[in-house]
């Protein structure tokens, strides 16, 4: 995750009960990561949420793969 995506997730408790969001915004990290997952474009993103640029959808997919590295222990095969 670069230092700019870093930049644009924030978390505050005054905020949207201090869950991650895109600075400037109220726009979950997580809405936009089930949108992605959803298999939603960009575009079609960009116009759900008239307030979010490109650069806050990628930073929230900087900020999920960065959890996912360093959050979350390695899946077992079974």
């Amino acid at each position: 995750m670069t230092d700019e995506h870093r930049a644009l997730i924030v978390r505050d408790p005054q905020v949207c009960h201090g869950q991650a969001t895109v600075r400037g915004t109220r726009i979950l990290v997580a809405s936009i990561l089930d949108a992605l997952a959803n298999g939603m474009a960009e575009d079609d993103i960009l116009a759900e949420y008239p307030t979010l640029r490109v650069e806050g959808i990628r930073a929230a997919a900087a900020y999920g793969a960065e959890l996912a590295r360093d959050e979350y222990p390695a899946v077992a095969s079974t």
